[in-house]
């Protein structure tokens, strides 16, 4: 009994190290600046109109300019795009590895001021990070609309 106590508490130790090993990783690949390229609807034909991060356009996020800091895990990014007003806005974020081991990863983002403190209280988001390279990173989110499953998809260069 002893024996089987001690290989489950060792499994889980192994597996929760693993895990943040993983996150680290992903941690350093994000470090640096990335540019938001295009956000699609996948598995939607209607054209909607999105607003993403505290009620942006998302026509006004594709094309911007996203600095992420690994070492103090803050950020920033800057909204562009026609008609659209070009601000800085700032961030902090981390990475869930919970479930690392099978390669799902999510990513925790939270708007703040230049000063890193909070602007939404406690509310934040938590975004799907489903690939991430040195040169290329995808988020998704599945929110619903009208009642059905919408996903949104950020698709990020370096």
């Amino acid at each position: 009994m002893k024996k089987i106590v001690f290989l489950i508490l060792s499994v889980a130790f192994l597996v929760s190290c693993g895990s943040g090993k993983v996150a680290n990783e992903a941690r350093a690949t994000m470090n640096g600046d990335w540019q938001l390229t295009s956000i699609t609807y996948p598995g939607n034909s209607q054209n909607v109109q999105v607003s993403l991060l505290n009620d942006i356009p998302a026509r006004c996020l594709e094309g911007s300019t996203w600095n992420f800091i690994s070492n103090n895990n803050t950020g920033s990014y800057v909204v562009s795009g026609l008609n659209c007003p070009s601000e800085t806005e700032f961030f902090i974020w981390s990475i869930d590895g919970t479930n690392a081991a099978m390669g799902n990863y999510d990513l925790m983002f939270k708007p703040t001021n230049s000063d890193h403190k909070s602007v939404t209280g406690n509310t934040g988001y938590r975004i799907n990070l489903t690939h991430l390279s040195g040169s290329q990173m995808t988020w998704e989110q599945t929110v619903s609309f009208e009642g059905k499953p919408f996903t949104i998809k950020m698709n990020f260069n370096k």
